[in-house]
């Protein structure tokens, strides 16, 4: 069994069928990316393996546990929208999270906030949207975490920080964890996956190492992806 196993797995929303009957069994040491249209259930899916959503039917496992209080302390999760709180500074962040998670390696947070030239006493009320989704993103990775989920990590930056914000991803994940990163800019990011899992209203449609799609498809994810969900 894997660090996130899916067994028939579905969730439903009133008359929505966001999940129906999926199964999964993803390992660890991977970088994985969870790919599809919009409504084809990737944030469902990211919920549900951060015990934000319950599952309808079928069940959802963390490293063999049902997510709970157990599965948040190595499970490290970027939400699609900044939930920090806009009158604390960066260092308050860093205290927060270094009380609240075992793992959290300050000293590698601090390392990325010099790279990328934000000012630990600077407020969030104070920042743009992308630096504020760029601090969100340095918190997380900061953690020695087992698993790592990533909705849409790049949707707000600009192209100019995307490469080092996927060199911060790729360099700050612990190699015995695993990655998911759901995201539209698949160009952009299928540099650094192993392996790709299609969605597609509900139903996962392909999950495959990325060299297979490249040595024996000759196509990137990219071309692939557009290949498949051209109706979309």
């Amino acid at each position: 069994m894997g660090i996130l196993t899916c067994e028939n797995l579905s969730k439903r929303y009133g008359a929505v069928q966001a999940l129906d009957s999926i199964n999964l069994d993803l390992q660890p040491g991977r970088i994985i990316g969870l790919l599809g249209p919009n409504g084809s259930g990737k944030s469902t899916l990211i919920k549900l393996a951060n015990g934000l959503l319950t599952p309808t039917s079928g069940r959802i496992l963390i490293d063999g546990k049902a997510p709970g209080i157990e599965s948040k302390k190595i499970v490290s999760y970027l939400p699609e929208r900044t939930y920090l709180a806009n009158w604390m500074s960066v260092s308050q962040l860093l205290d927060y999270f270094q009380d609240f998670y075992e793992d959290f390696d300050r000293e590698r947070a601090l390392t990325m906030l010099s790279h990328l030239k934000i000012d630990e006493k600077q407020r969030i009320k104070q920042m743009s949207k992308g630096t504020r989704e760029k601090v969100q993103l340095i918190l997380v990775m900061s953690r020695r975490a087992k698993l790592y989920l990533l909705d849409e990590p790049i949707g707000g930056v600009d192209p100019a920080a995307r490469d080092y914000i996927l060199q911060t991803i790729i360099g700050n994940y612990e190699p015995n964890a695993a990655v998911i990163i759901s995201t539209h800019l698949i160009a952009d990011v299928e540099q650094l996956l192993d392996e790709v899992i299609f969605i597609s209203n509900g139903h996962i449609l392909r999950h495959t190492p990325v060299d297979t799609i490249r040595e024996e498809m000759g196509m990137t994810v990219d071309a692939l992806f557009r290949e498949e969900f051209k109706c979309f």
